[in-house]
């Protein structure tokens, strides 16, 4: 019968390695655990509020371009005819919500329930495709804004 002896110098290689590896360990997590704990990190700012695109706004709620306004700079006899509806977010369960506002030709800005959209005018009333305008939200509403209908 034949046995195989192992050599001597390859059981010491196996050894040291075994406690070079055990060595390194220990010095590696002395050197972790020792090192100084790292300073106070800057409070987690949250970022800025971002500013809704009116433009953006109205191309996403279906609307073209916007008519300029006369050139003498005069506005029209009806207040009526002042304003034009290019969109409008109306809140069904939460009764609050925005209109998408174009006024004087200008480009359209979002006003919500509320919000003075001219002088002595507000936003009374919003619904899906119309708007109420007046001088005071507990008033009588004094301009009527239809959503144009799309062709």
């Amino acid at each position: 019968m034949v046995t195989k002896t192992y050599s001597k110098w390859g059981v010491r290689m196996g050894t040291l390695a075994l406690w070079a590896a055990a060595g390194a360990s220990v010095v590696f997590w002395g050197l972790r655990l020792s090192a100084p704990a790292a300073g106070p990190s800057a409070p987690v700012l949250p970022p800025p509020p971002l500013a809704p695109d009116a433009q953006a706004l109205a191309r996403l709620l279906g609307a073209g371009p916007v008519a300029p306004a006369a050139a003498s700079g005069a506005p029209a006899a009806s207040p009526a005819s002042r304003f034009v509806l290019v969109g409008v977010l109306a809140g069904q369960s939460s009764g609050g919500g925005a209109a998408l506002i174009a006024v004087d030709g200008k480009p359209a800005k979002p006003f919500r329930l509320g919000a003075p959209v001219d002088e002595g005018i507000v936003v009374q009333a919003l619904s899906p495709r119309q708007v109420l305008l007046g001088p005071d939200t507990g008033g009588p509403a004094t301009v009527t804004l239809d959503m144009p209908l799309k062709r």
